[in-house]
């Protein structure tokens, strides 16, 4: 009981010192908190402007349109298959244990052409691109390039930011497909090897039931993943600090918090494709 008694004491007796520093710790994290979102405001501002007004960097474009997308096309083919193939495997015991192995094609399309396959193209590209962008800009940010194109007269938001944006806006829907498609084919190459099914019959069953509403939307809403991805990862790569430790920062914030806005961005999305394609 004194021992309880004297560490209470100590607690109430703290140093103001201490606690002054904790208060503006705090304070400096809250500050800090909306300062991002302001600064990401104004970089939005900014891009909106140089996306709209020309002339626009078309070999640029098409540049990151190869670097965005050609070149994440075997990754995100891989990850589609390898969710088909989960799909198959852990959905067909279920079913089987409920009595509704005949549903097995319908539940590998639906869930993956409603929401497997957007998620995960758009958490393997945030990964691949999203580091890619923000190492590439912060290193160019802190070795003075991107100081040099201003004095070039040469808008970085334009030649750079924009390209990339647009790009990975456009990418990202066709992306998303080629996940559908690798991935509905695998479950069925997962579903015949435990019990033969032609893929025409396995598609047949699949896609019975389902309507435009339960394939455009959710294709479409990825595009909405790559203007995230894009904007995120540009606009830290862009204010990066501290050499190429910043670099590095600026390539990890960009992963963690683009991966991070498309999840609370596809769970916005779904309520919202509920709402307005019942």
């Amino acid at each position: 009981m004194f021992f309880f008694a004297a560490t209470f004491m100590r607690v109430l007796t703290l140093p103001d010192d201490r606690a002054k520093h904790n208060l503006n710790t705090a304070k400096a994290l809250f500050v800090s908190f909306f300062e991002w979102f302001g600064d990401l405001g104004i970089f939005c501002g900014r891009l909106v402007r140089s996306v709209l007004i020309p002339p626009y960097e078309l070999g640029e474009l098409v540049r990151q349109l190869d670097s965005v997308g050609a070149k994440s096309l075997p990754l995100v083919a891989l990850a589609g298959a390898a969710t088909g193939v989960v799909l198959s495997l852990q959905t067909r015991d279920s079913l089987t244990r409920f009595g509704a192995k005949s549903m097995l094609p319908a539940v590998i399309v639906f869930s993956i052409i409603k929401e497997s396959g957007p998620v995960i193209t758009g958490l393997v590209v945030s990964g691949r691109v999203g580091a890619g962008i923000g190492a590439e800009l912060g290193s160019m940010k802190v070795t003075e390039q991107i100081d040099a194109m201003e004095v070039s007269a040469v808008n970085p938001y334009k030649f750079l930011a924009a390209t990339r944006v647009v790009a990975c806006v456009l990418v990202l829907p066709l992306l998303t497909l080629t996940a559908n498609f690798c991935g509905i084919f695998m479950g069925w190459v997962a579903s015949t090897l435990a019990e033969p099914i032609s893929l025409r019959l396995f598609l047949e069953n699949g896609f019975k039931n389902a309507r435009f509403n339960d394939f455009i939307p959710p294709t479409l809403k990825t595009a909405v993943f790559g203007l995230i991805i894009g904007v995120v990862a540009c606009f830290q790569g862009m204010r990066t600090k501290g050499g190429t430790e910043g670099v590095g920062r600026s390539a990890t914030s960009s992963v963690v918090l683009s991966s991070l806005f498309v999840i609370l961005a596809d769970v916005l999305l779904v309520r919202l494709i509920l709402v307005f394609f019942p």
